[in-house]
């Protein structure tokens, strides 16, 4: 099947990702131990940080995506520094295939999110009195089939 010109339909319409709007939804810095926690440390702290991405649909195809970053750092079983941001942006998708969407809305949009809320938790943490924490690349990739087993798995137990 062709459209006028000859071309199959499909090729007359490529795929679309535009983002329409990015924005910091939530963010929080905590120093509890401030001034104390400020000065020199006999060792490096351990530092954990969680990542999510949630999304919904807020119109005809139009997704907003929420990349949530948690993390904490501690020395000696005393709190440094801990955050909490959710960085969103609102994606418009067109010409995607249906069985190619999630993953494009779970992987492609918040791997481009990721670079604005690292310079954000970076910015804040300096502001906190540290040294900017870099976050490492993120591997969504990685991340969505870890979400993706878990989903499958907790769909097979027995309720």
């Amino acid at each position: 099947m062709t459209n006028g010109n000859g071309t199959p339909p499909e090729a007359a319409l490529p795929p679309q990702l535009n983002v329409l709007a990015q924005y910091t939804k939530d963010l929080s810095f905590e120093n509890p131990n401030a001034p104390s926690s400020l000065g020199p440390q006999q060792q490096q702290p351990s530092i954990n940080i969680q990542i999510n991405v949630g999304a919904n649909n807020v119109a005809q195809n139009e997704f907003e995506v929420t990349l949530s970053v948690e993390g904490k750092a501690e020395n000696g079983g005393k709190l440094m520094f801990s955050f909490e941001l959710a960085y969103a942006g609102v994606f418009r998708i067109a010409n995607v295939p249906e069985e190619n969407l999630h993953p494009l809305i779970m992987i492609e949009c918040p791997r481009l999110l990721f670079p604005f809320a690292r310079e954000i938790i970076a910015t804040a943490v300096r502001d906190g009195g540290f040294p900017p924490l870099m976050l490492d690349p993120v591997d969504f990739v990685g991340l969505y089939r870890q979400n993706m087993e878990r989903q499958a798995a907790a769909q097979q137990k027995p309720s």
